[in-house]
């Protein structure tokens, strides 16, 4: 998941925080989730299969080479509403209605949606029955009357199963992962369609709704905000909690079932979505500066404190609303939850943290992202480093408050190591799908570009270049080519030597 920020450490603790928290550039990208979970093909409930290519189709992939038949051409997804009954440990863990209001880009005969792994009952389009298909991770759907160009249109799909979790090395097991008292969900860079039908690239981001139904005694917590019930459906008057505003634990015993709705306002990439379910202690409460802070910890990992950790996220999203801009979306905060995964993900306005808990340094880089990947997102995973190396440099930035290790000592130490192959050997602006998440080129040398460019122009310049930079592109997608743009605009310098040098060469550029 991820951002800009000074890293955590040169010192030997702090390096050891990176690579768990390299887990957590795994963490904070949540490690990448390339799925190949084929179905068998399944024809449609209400009629014949649909045809195999037409002209009006809409494409099946986003054409990314990075994650081959991710995504979908054809149309744009304004809004997803996922009404979902999660029941975990039960034979059908999941039993869904996925109602996604798209914009057609033009006449659709036919058009495809990511899913995996998950039985569909039923289709309908703008409320008429549909045609459809299963052909691998492809739901292919004709609808009765095919939606003009530029219309707007509903397709809504009724499906269930128990979504599978991905094992992919080096990166471990994502997805819907199964933990004692209920699910994790964090997967990242296509591991949205093993639970919801979706065009799931991040170049198609929507808003979101989830109605969430759970057994009695369990939370579910989504991104954005809850509308209703208190969290959890705790009784009696909040408490004033550390971190600003009203908030306060909710005990687990107060608990009663959903459903829950969780609203997102702000646009959204698929992977970022999360709907985690458990057994949490819950503080709610606002920054000084008044944004809503949502923090929960499964009361069973011992190694957060909730108090500790709610307060931590509300001083590090004030801390970086100063240096990257305004805060991009209605609400901040992180979940620690029990699973036995090795990463974090910063799922879009409250990042998720396996059962290792919640290190400063990777709440740094996690809550980073909130600016640079969940706000401004990639066109293509090929530029993950606007993510992951932003991300990392952020952690950089708040180790230095913490430890007094500087981004320019950070920076000399990894400089030296002029054999580090992991470093210099692999571009970091285009490092190929089977490196897109490696610790050396994609995060640390990432950081590293970006503090070669903060000496190069000045700190005030620099600075600048980021705020530019996330204000320009809020709430939608960039590449690397439109951030060598903002900086050489905002530096007035011809800068794409530099660039070259730090992204596109192999080996240890000159100072």
């Amino acid at each position: 998941m991820t951002a800009g920020k000074s890293r955590i450490a040169p010192s030997n603790a702090s390096r050891a925080t990176r690579r768990g928290a390299l887990a957590l550039g795994l963490a904070a990208s949540l490690t990448a989730c390339t799925i190949s979970l084929d179905d068998e093909p399944r024809p449609g409930a209400t009629g014949a299969p649909a045809p195999t290519s037409s002209a009006a189709a809409g494409l099946d992939s986003a054409g990314d080479p990075y994650v081959p038949g991710d995504g979908n051409g054809g149309y744009d997804v304004q809004h997803y509403k996922l009404t979902l009954d999660i029941r975990p440990g039960q034979a059908t863990e999941l039993n869904g209605v996925a109602e996604i209001t798209a914009k057609a880009a033009r006449r659709l005969d036919r058009f495809h949606l990511d899913l995996t792994g998950l039985t569909v009952s039923e289709v309908t389009v703008d409320g008429a029955a549909a045609r459809w298909e299963r052909r691998g991770s492809e739901l292919i759907i004709s609808p009765s009357r095919a939606p003009a160009a530029n219309a707007r249109f509903t397709v809504k799909v009724r499906y269930a199963g128990t979504p599978k979790p991905v094992a992919k090395p080096p990166l471990g097991t994502y997805g819907w992962v199964r933990t004692s008292d209920g699910v994790f969900v964090a997967c990242q860079p296509s591991g949205a369609h093993t639970w919801f039908p979706a065009n799931d690239h991040p170049s198609d981001k929507a808003t979101f709704e989830f109605v969430v139904t759970v057994p009695p005694g369990l939370t579910a917590i989504a991104n954005g905000e809850p509308s209703g019930a208190p969290i959890g459906g705790g009784s009696g008057a909040p408490s004033t909690g550390p971190g600003g505003g009203n908030g306060g634990v909710v005990p687990v015993a107060h608990r009663r079932a959903a459903p829950v709705t969780w609203r997102v306002r702000e646009p959204m990439a698929t992977y970022l979505a999360t709907v985690t379910v458990g057994r949490f202690n819950v503080r709610t409460g606002k920054t000084p500066s008044g944004i809503t802070n949502i923090t929960a910890v499964d009361p069973e990992v011992r190694t957060t404190d909730l108090d500790a950790f709610h307060a931590k996220n509300a001083e590090i999203t004030e801390e970086f609303t100063e240096l990257f801009g305004p805060y991009p979306f209605s609400s901040t905060g992180g979940l620690v939850d029990n699973a036995e995964v090795g990463f974090a993900l910063e799922t879009q306005t409250r990042p998720v943290y396996g059962s290792f808990g919640a290190q400063e340094g990777i709440v740094a880089h996690e809550i980073a992202h909130m600016w640079f990947g969940d706000s401004v997102s990639v066109t293509s995973w090929k530029d993950i480093w606007l993510n992951e190396g932003f991300a990392t440099y952020a952690e950089w930035i708040w180790s230095e408050r913490v430890t007094g290790v500087s981004p320019q000592q950070q920076f000399d130490q990894l400089y030296g190591q002029e054999d580090n192959d992991e470093l210099w050997g692999v571009p970091t602006g285009d490092p190929g799908a089977e490196q897109m998440f490696s610790s050396g080129a994609v995060y640390t040398r990432g950081a590293m570009t970006l503090h070669a460019l903060r000496t190069k122009v000045g700190d005030g310049t620099f600075f600048e270049i980021l705020k530019t930079w996330t204000s320009r592109y809020r709430h939608s997608n960039a590449t690397t080519a439109q951030f060598i743009a903002v900086a050489e605009q905002v530096s007035g310098r011809q800068l794409d030597g530099f660039f070259q040098d730090w992204l596109y060469e192999r080996g240890r550029p000159a100072r």
